[in-house]
């Protein structure tokens, strides 16, 4: 019996585990969805909740990981989507969450931040937004919107979440939703947001109306809402905009005493860009379209229409806060300035290699010449002319070009801002649009005027007329300076010889009784004249008269006595002669001597014909010794001998080495004349006493049949004013005006491009911007990449398919975008001159958004769509400034539009006003759900509402908590 009864009690026990089993069983099977028996919509919530489910197990870190997407301007706001299907309908569900949504929490009201739109209206963190995937992006028939966002709340209270769930609704420039959120107790919150695009009621353009609105939504609807008293709290936005510019803004602009413009403005009838550096050239659209100014109330407590109405008459400036932001000019189709010519001209330099010569490209005879004809128009000749007399006629005289570029200029081989060639190559890029067959004919036409300027002896305007020829500019600009030099000197020989000429008709009008004849006092020295009928340019020197010795009679071109310097072979002073100046050599003709010295060599062991060709030849290949003083040629070193024989007539070889070249005189060691000769002033009479000079030649000017004494031995002794000039001005101005007639069209393309390039870039230096760092930068590195980029065509290595034509083309997009930031930044400056720390700061907002957007690779279209809304933070001293700009408004503009709205500066509206209402309740007796936690006592926005717009213009978002 026992046994019996144990065996009755396992199997009880048995048959209890086995009931504890079939109970799990039948709760795993509570969970399990068949779908065999559920409808299309519980399947479609199951896929929503799926979604929802894998989002919120990811968190914000991993869901950055899987590609979550940054929405631009919105802080550190991100985005992911789901694509769904129901009812043979496509759904997009998205997902907005922050990384860090703790930091940002109660900053939702804060009107500086970059908020979402939904976040702005709402004042939600984190949301969802599901919509259909149409061309509208909006559910238009009400019963599937309601139903759709009943799917989303079913889903979110199934996975126990709290987010707020939106759908759009109506037509898409209404902007309105719907949406909903679960508190997480017996309490829901509800959204909808709508607007009113125009008849807007009169009521509900004024503060008092909108708060009356807000009141209607908790007040009892029997109650007169405009006379009893609700507290709830408030909060303002004021943005107002500059007027654009036009005529009307011109007219009433205002003007200091000083004539400072206050508004930042153009006076009437002038551009905004008259007096900054491109206007010569070019007037710029002004990038600046205007500026808008953000007044801000903070959140207050409001008790009554009354107060409001009285808030509706503040100035903006009792406002807490006030923030700028720039309106930058969108880009309007082609944007004209230097780098879009530029480039033109780079495509004119890969075309000047089809042709030999400029007459080639309008040249009716040119094969190609009906192809360039339709594509490539000529200006009228009237155009020619105007600018063949700025060029000329109006040609400034010369001036200081050294200081005219950027300190970097001179690693550019062009030639110097405002110099003539500079100038011809800043109009070609607006004569014809910069096309080759203009600049053809634009420089034919050049040639002809420079050289009517040669035989008319007018002087080269825009040129130097004296010193020495600068090598560092390009070979065109050294021609140029070479012939105004020649046209002076020619000028000077030729007023030379007619104070000649009438100084010798005076003579032979006296009569014979007047003359005086054998008379020493009186006479005439006619100047020299050789073959060419070139007279001396020098006056005869005063002779010096104290010495009585015969041998002094024949001193002639002297300069004075050199102190403690004496005559070897004679107990005399030694005279330092008058010299010509060395000979003017352009690049071309250096590399001409260059040649002919490697040709030659330094040893000077040639025949002695051929030493005597090179020494009476005047046309013969110049060779340079390589320790002539000042870099003189044998040419200038011979005459230099003979100048020294003139004023020293008994000067030997030894007494020219030490005046010319004192590093060929090796004095000997004499401690007592080296002690006398520096413990006292040095004088001629200490000089007497120690005579002779002790010393020797050097080693190289001792040698058997060195040139130099061979030279010095041939010279004749003539002063300075008796010898031949180095500088030929007849023959070298021809060969200039040769070089610029039969300049082939790459050659002066390559040259015109250099010039062109460092013209418009020390145009744009000379722009005032203020302190903008980031600008000098910038000019700075522009000018490092021009040199990079411009260096082969000053090498001569250039073809029509070489890689430096694309180099330049990409050169002129870098100097589009200097161009366009320094426009800006001028524009900026002149604005903000009286608030200089808001033009910077604007500045490199700017800066950082302009290169972002430039120089990373995005398409024109991508830049186009983005929009620079940076904020500044405006100081109270900078109020006036900007208040300024507000120009009050004209009878002509008053009637554009109706003042609706008060809140008024200087007469204008604001262009978009946005409120926020908001009425907060403490929550008791709480019923919590699933993941709600204890909100006891804890303050909650009962009501909310957003309200935007202007008179014609009225955007409502309320969100309402109710009790379900």
């Amino acid at each position: 019996m026992a046994s019996s009864s144990t065996g009755k009690k396992i199997q009880v026990d048995a048959t209890d585990d086995e009931l504890t089993e079939r109970e799990e069983e039948e709760e795993e099977l509570e969970h399990f969805d068949d779908f065999t028996l559920a409808s299309s919509w519980e399947r479609f919530i199951s896929e929503i909740e799926a979604v929802l489910r894998l989002w919120m197990s990811d968190g914000p870190n991993n869901l950055l990981e899987k590609g979550a997407v940054l929405l631009e301007d919105s802080g550190n706001l991100y985005k992911v989507k789901s694509e769904m299907k129901y009812a043979m309908k496509s759904y997009c569900m998205e997902y907005y969450f922050k990384t860090n949504p703790d930091v940002d929490a109660g900053k939702l009201a804060d009107w500086s931040c970059g908020l979402h739109d939904l976040q702005l209206c709402f004042g939600v963190k984190e949301f969802l937004v599901i919509a259909p995937q149409s061309a509208s992006g909006v559910v238009l028939d009400a019963p599937e919107a309601s139903k759709l966002l009943s799917a989303v709340a079913i889903a979110l209270s199934n996975c126990s979440s709290l987010w707020p769930a939106f759908v759009p609704v109506h037509d898409p420039s209404r902007k309105a939703y719907i949406g909903i959120q679960s508190m997480g107790t017996v309490f829901t919150r509800r959204f909808e947001a709508d607007r009113i695009g125009s008849q807007v009621p009169v009521k509900l353009m004024h503060l008092e109306g909108l708060y009356e609105l807000f009141a209607s939504k908790f007040a009892y609807s029997t109650l007169d809402l405009s006379v009893h008293n609700f507290k709830v709290r408030f909060a303002m936005k004021l943005t107002f905009r500059t007027l654009p510019y036009d005529d009307d803004n011109m007219k009433d602009a205002k003007i200091t005493t000083s004539g400072e413009n206050l508004t930042g403005e153009m006076s009437h009838g002038t551009q905004w860009d008259d007096d900054c550096s491109w206007s010569e050239w070019y007037s710029a659209e002004d990038p600046v379209k205007g500026f808008e100014l953000i007044a801000i109330w903070s959140e207050k407590m409001v008790e009554s229409s009354m107060e409001m109405a009285e808030l509706e008459n503040a100035s903006p400036h009792e406002a807490e806060k006030w923030l700028m932001s720039l309106r930058p000019e969108g880009s309007s189709g082609n944007w004209i300035g230097f780098a879009s010519e530029l480039r033109v001209l780079v495509d004119a330099l890969q075309m000047s290699f089809e042709a030999q010569f400029m007459e080639d490209f309008v040249s009716a005879e040119n094969p190609g010449s009906d192809n360039l004809k339709s594509s490539m128009v000529i200006p009228p000749p009237t155009v020619r002319d105007r600018v063949l007399k700025e060029l000329f006629i109006e040609g400034a005289q010369f001036s200081d070009f050294a200081n005219s570029g950027h300190k970097t200029y001179r690693a550019i081989k062009g030639a110097p801002l405002g110099s003539l060639f500079a100038q011809f190559c800043l109009h070609s890029l607006w004569f014809g649009n910069c096309n080759i067959r203009a600049i053809a004919v634009l420089w034919i036409e050049f040639a002809r005027e420079v050289r009517w300027c040669w035989e008319e002896s007018q002087l080269l305007p825009r040129m130097p007329a004296n010193g020495s020829i600068d090598l560092s500019t390009c070979l065109i600009n050294q021609k140029l300076q070479m012939l105004a030099i020649c046209i002076e000197k020619k000028c000077q020989l030729n007023e030379d010889y007619q104070d000649c000429i009438g100084s010798l008709d005076q003579i032979d009008s006296m009569s014979e009784d007047e003359s005086v004849v054998g008379n020493d006092s009186f006479s005439i020295q006619t100047p020299s004249e050789d073959f060419s009928g070139k007279v001396d340019r020098k006056p005869e020197d005063v002779d010096l008269l104290n010495d009585k010795k015969p041998s002094d009679l024949t001193r002639r071109g002297s300069v004075g006595i050199l102190d403690s310097m004496m005559l070897l072979k004679s107990h005399q002073s030694m005279h330092a002669p008058y010299t010509q100046e060395a000979p003017l050599m352009t690049e071309d003709m250096h590399e001409e001597r260059l040649k002919a010295v490697e040709a030659f060599g330094d040893s000077f062991n040639f025949s002695a014909q051929l030493e005597r060709d090179i020494l009476t030849s005047v046309h013969a290949k110049i060779l340079q010794y390589n320790n002539i003083r000042r870099d003189r040629p044998i040419m200038a070193l011979l005459l230099d001998m003979s100048a020294f024989k003139a004023a020293n007539p008994e000067a030997i070889f030894e007494d020219f080495i030490r005046w010319h070249s004192p590093g060929d005189w090796e004095e000997d060691d004499d401690p007592e004349g080296s002690k006398s000769s520096s413990s006292s002033a040095l004088d001629i009479k200490k000089s007497k006493e120690s005579w002779p000079p002790q010393g020797r030649l050097s080693k190289r000017m001792s040698e058997h049949g060195n040139l130099w004494r061979k030279l010095w031995n041939s010279a004749p002794a003539l002063p300075a004013s008796e010898q031949k000039p180095l500088l030929d001005p007849f023959r070298e101005g021809e060969k200039v005006l040769h070089y610029l007639e039969t300049l082939q069209p790459h050659e002066l393309l390559e040259q015109m491009v250099c010039t062109a390039f460092r013209a418009a870039a020390d145009t744009l230096s000379q722009t005032s911007y203020g302190e903008l760092k980031q600008m000098e930068t910038e000019m700075q590195q522009l000018y490092l990449t021009m040199a990079s980029a411009l260096r082969p065509l000053q090498i001569n290595r250039l073809s029509a398919d070489s890689e430096t034509i694309e180099d330049l083309r990409r050169l002129s997009v870098a100097f589009e975008q200097v161009e366009k930031l320094l426009i800006l930044a001028a524009s900026l400056h002149r604005k903000l001159i009286q608030a200089p720390r808001l033009s910077r700061e604007i500045f490199s907002d700017y800066y950082n958004f302009y290169i972002r957007t430039t120089r990373t690779g995005l398409t024109t279209e991508d830049i186009g769509e983005k929009e620079f809304d940076k904020k500044q933070v405006v100081r109270d001293h900078e109020r006036e400034v900007l208040s300024n700009m507000f120009v009050p408004p004209t009878a002509n503009q008053s009637w554009r539009k109706v003042l609706s709205m008060g809140n008024l500066l200087n007469g204008h509206e604001p262009i978009l006003r946005e409120i926020i209402f908001s009425l907060r309740d403490r929550v008791n007796g709480n019923h919590y759900a699933a993941r709600g936690g204890s909100v006891s006592q804890q303050e909650i926005e009962t009501y909310r509402m957003y309200i935007c717009g202007t008179s014609n213009d009225l955007r409502v978002a309320l969100s309402v908590i109710s009790c379900d």
